[in-house]
């Protein structure tokens, strides 16, 4: 049972959001920005952010030439260049709001390792640079096979490499503390540990129940406006969207003397990733390798995937380094049938903005501009 205190000043809101990662935060903010007087609450249900938002590995970039390519077979021209421009503009959008060293960004590079049968990508290399020069100005991809041998990859499996030198890396951790940091700075609650179980739209507004870990009443907020930002969590809000969650597993070795690279890597049309952090390897990825089984929910390691990594760390990427695995997680994205996230007006006032695609550093901060244009009355 709430006191008279708490159900006076502490449940009522202009504008509440449910999900405190970085598409939660970020449509928080823009509502801050375009309304200076609005009351606004944030609502968490985890201790961090509960899917990938702190999990992520850290990449600042917005799809390899496979990706882009499977993309327009998949969308066509017209909606793969919409979505790359969400993305990039998103990052520059992050990099302003937080500043670049609160969140550590580093532009060593983006790059794509090739195997044999991969190498006819290379002949879309053009095509798809004319496709970008609208927005990018000059080419992004361009052949660097060089590369190969200076950063030490295994050359009888790596037979071209592809740069990009749009892409780098940040430190999600600080990242994530700046931007919670930036929106309690902006005058915006967050509550964490607060999970939120039902809502209902009443007349006068929206009514959220948010489970009470105290007793079996759950705690009633009211708010006038509900953004719903729980990415591959949302169907436990609304059942009927259209997505699947997708696990992604990630390794960190210790630090490697003498590693040869810097920079954000892909490979396979992007279900394998890797980056330097310092003398380190950050390596992710594998999920094609088991479609059903890591379209879950649930946080965990494979063997089937974390030893399919650490067989592609010793043969592929520094097959001439002894190297040690110093600790290992799991994140929670969500997909669709397209790349394209789902942004929906559920009513005048309830709207939902998820499905990422993986792609949650990049086009967050763009989703939660979108979302705030369509809640916040005109």
């Amino acid at each position: 049972m709430l006191s008279f205190w708490e159900k006076r000043s502490l449940t009522s809101y202009n504008y509440i959001v449910i999900g405190g990662g970085i598409v939660g935060l970020s449509t928080a903010i823009s509502i801050r920005e375009r309304c200076p007087e609005a009351k606004i609450l944030v609502l968490e249900r985890g201790v961090f952010p509960s899917g990938a938002s702190t999990k992520n590995a850290g990449f600042a970039c917005f799809g390899s030439l496979t990706e882009l390519m499977y993309d327009i077979k998949n969308m066509g021209e017209e909606q793969t260049l919409t979505l790359v421009r969400e993305r990039w503009l998103g990052l520059r959008q992050l990099r302003a709001r937080l500043g670049e060293e609160n969140i550590d960004y580093q532009n060593h590079g983006g790059y794509e390792l090739l195997r044999e049968n991969e190498l006819d990508a290379l002949n879309s290399l053009e095509e798809i640079n004319r496709m970008l020069a609208p927005l990018f100005e000059t080419d992004v991809f361009t052949e660097r096979k060089d590369f190969i041998a200076s950063f030490g990859f295994n050359r009888h499996v790596i037979k071209s490499i592809i740069y990009n030198p749009f892409e780098g890396q940040i430190d999600t951790g600080k990242m994530m503390a700046s931007l919670m940091a930036f929106a309690r700075s902006a005058g915006i609650d967050l509550l964490t540990g607060a999970e939120v179980i039902s809502f209902e739209e009443k007349s006068n507004g929206v009514e959220i129940q948010v489970k009470n870990l105290q007793n079996l009443e759950p705690i009633c907020f009211q708010s006038d406006y509900l953004a719903i930002c729980t990415n591959a969590f949302a169907r436990s809000l609304l059942p009927a969207l259209k997505l699947n969650p997708g696990r992604g597993q990630v390794l960190i070795t210790s630090p490697i003397k003498g590693l040869t690279f810097k920079g954000v890597f892909h490979f396979d049309q992007g279900y394998y990733y890797f980056r330097n952090l310092g003398e380190r390897i950050i390596f992710g990825g594998g999920r094609n390798l088991d479609f059903q089984g890591e379209t879950s929910e649930e946080f965990g390691i494979t063997r089937l995937i974390m030893d399919n990594l650490l067989q592609k760390l010793k043969e592929i990427i520094i097959p001439t380094k002894d190297f040690a695995v110093e600790h290992q997680w799991s994140g929670i994205m969500a997909f669709g049938e397209n790349k394209m996230p789902l942004l929906e007006k559920i009513s005048d006032r309830v709207v939902v903005g998820v499905r990422l695609g993986g792609m949650g550093v990049a086009i967050g901060s763009r989703l939660g501009d979108h979302i705030c244009e369509l809640i916040v009355p005109t």
